[in-house]
């Protein structure tokens, strides 16, 4: 879904015959301003999506940004002010904020997760849990924290999860039939597969035609076992219930990258408010 595409659909959702409440009150030649408040310590994003979505709803909004996608921002700094028709400035304020407030929540957790990472190589991927419709607005408040986007949806890397592999009748199944559907349809994608102890990993080693290996759920010592085992040859993915507390200790074990669906799943909204100045 492009931009465009979305701020049309949620107005749309939002809106519909009207904003009745801003239609009731507010004059139709009403002039105002507005600033971007921050109320909460954190990474701030989505400012570059917001003036779009202003723009998109009103062209005769006028936005000058403060603050850039990515910076550190603290309780009582403004990222941005808008001024134009206060009509405008009130329908479309909240959609703004949703999609702002959760943005940042998001980079600021990233942030979190790659600081953690300081002086190492591994880098931090997101996952496909996010909200339906919203994923390439999460995706890229990942990419602004400072982490890295896994594939985007279903369609751009093949993954063989468990029940990938258990239904195709093994490991070695799903990896052949997977490598001929790519040769069959013509394809350039990567194959990733999960697996869940060093016996499975110990398969996967012994037929390979894989990119990368996920470790799902490995213990420290099975984790550095599994990264000796593949030596190199594959790209490497820990995964599996990581967190701040436990994140460096994974990175040590020498995977390339962890992988870490909290970013999108498990975040409260940043503290935002578009205040009338």
């Amino acid at each position: 879904m492009d931009l465009d595409q979305y701020v049309k659909l949620s107005i749309a959702e939002d809106v519909k015959d009207g904003d009745h409440s801003t239609l009731s009150c507010i004059p139709e030649n009403k002039i105002g301003s507005a600033e971007l408040l921050i109320k909460e310590s954190g990474i701030i994003a989505g400012i570059e999506i917001a003036k779009s979505i202003f723009k998109t709803f009103d062209e005769n909004i006028i936005f000058k940004p403060i603050l850039k996608d990515g910076q550190k921002v603290e309780i009582g700094d403004i990222a941005f002010i808008v001024s134009g028709p206060s009509k405008s400035l009130l329908t479309i304020e909240r959609l703004v904020l949703n999609v702002m407030q959760r943005m940042s929540a998001i980079s600021t957790l990233t942030e979190k997760f790659v600081r953690k990472l300081d002086g190492l190589n591994t880098k931090i991927l997101d996952t496909r849990k996010t909200t339906p419709l919203n994923r390439f607005l999460e995706k890229k408040a990942v990419k602004i924290g400072g982490g890295f986007n896994h594939r985007f949806g279903l369609y751009d890397m093949i993954m063989l999860k468990d029940n990938h592999i258990d239904f195709a009748g093994g490991i070695k199944n799903a990896i052949e039939k997977s490598n001929q559907y790519i040769k069959t349809k013509g394809l350039e994608m990567k194959i990733e597969i999960e697996t869940r102890n060093l016996d499975e990993l110990k398969q996967v080693l012994e037929y390979g035609e894989v990119d990368r290996i996920m470790l799902d759920n490995f213990n420290f010592s099975d984790l550095k076992t599994a990264v000796k085992l593949i030596d190199g040859k594959f790209e490497t993915e820990a995964s599996g219930g990581i967190n701040l507390k436990t994140v460096r200790e994974y990175a040590l074990c020498g995977v390339d990258y962890i992988s870490v669906g909290a970013l999108t799943h498990s975040v409260n909204n940043m503290d935002l408010s578009l205040k009338a100045i």
